[in-house]
């Protein structure tokens, strides 16, 4: 492999890389964004079924959610 070849692969990684954990951060703000508003719910009176049928979730996956797991 070409001197060149190798600089261009090491970029193209880099990027993919970069790519990556800027996709993992937003799924991580999108996340706590969603726990955020479940809390909101149950706080003002939604129950865990409720809150399950707005989002198309089971109540058990809303419970593991709020519980931050």
């Amino acid at each position: 492999m070409t001197k060149g070849a190798k600089a261009a692969a090491q970029s193209e990684v880099r990027k993919a890389q970069a790519n990556v954990d800027r996709a993992q951060d937003q799924i991580e703000d999108a996340r706590t964004a969603r726990r955020k508003a479940f809390q909101r719910a149950k706080d003002a009176g939604l129950s865990l079924a409720e809150i399950a049928a707005a989002t198309g979730l089971h109540r058990s996956r809303v419970d593991q959610i709020l519980r931050g797991s």
